[in-house]
């Protein structure tokens, strides 16, 4: 996938009505992985907002798995990498606790606390992504599961997780929805 003369005209568009008091991604931000990850964000958003309350409990596409789950996984997913993206920008490696948290046991989470689990996950990992300095995006970064990468590979990463997450609410997402950039 690569940015259209839209997408790129819509940026701009939005920096002018912004003002020079908006931050925004850094010029050598990979812009097209920021892109299918943003997107899918929004579908995701979209498919867990159709779900009734109750809906929420539900099976997933995942046997054993209800959404709840789903949705929970989807949401620490991208609190790890905002939690590895903060320790970067203080110089430090991501340090987490010996036992993290159960996702058997947040999937039993009320559903408006399930819904505001993903949305602030969302907002953490968008404001650590813009905040990154030109040289951050390539700097060495150690994941919560011990992996090392950098920055500009996260954006991917969290694009087929959102998008896959979106597929296995198990609410009518189709791969014909995914955009065809993304292998799944």
């Amino acid at each position: 996938m690569s940015l259209t003369e839209t997408d790129i005209a819509a940026r701009e568009a939005l920096k002018e009505r912004l003002g020079k008091g908006a931050r925004f991604d850094a010029p050598n931000a990979p812009a097209e992985d920021l892109l299918l990850a943003r997107r899918g964000t929004a579908y995701f958003a979209r498919k867990l907002m159709e779900l009734s309350d109750d809906d929420l409990y539900a099976p997933s596409a995942i046997s054993g798995l209800t959404r709840a789950h789903v949705i929970v996984r989807v949401s620490y997913e991208a609190r790890y990498q905002a939690l590895a993206l903060e320790a970067l920008d203080k110089g430090e490696v991501l340090e987490l606790p010996e036992e993290l948290p159960s996702l058997d046991l947040a999937a039993t989470l009320p559903a408006r606390a399930l819904r505001h689990l993903f949305q602030h996950s969302e907002v953490h990992l968008n404001v650590c992504w813009r905040d990154l300095s030109e040289a951050q995006w390539d700097a060495a970064l150690t994941l919560a599961d011990g992996t090392l990468t950098t920055p500009r590979a996260l954006p991917l990463m969290r694009a087929k997780g959102i998008w896959q997450g979106a597929l296995d609410l198990g609410n009518g997402a189709r791969r014909a929805d995914v955009p065809k950039a993304l292998v799944l």
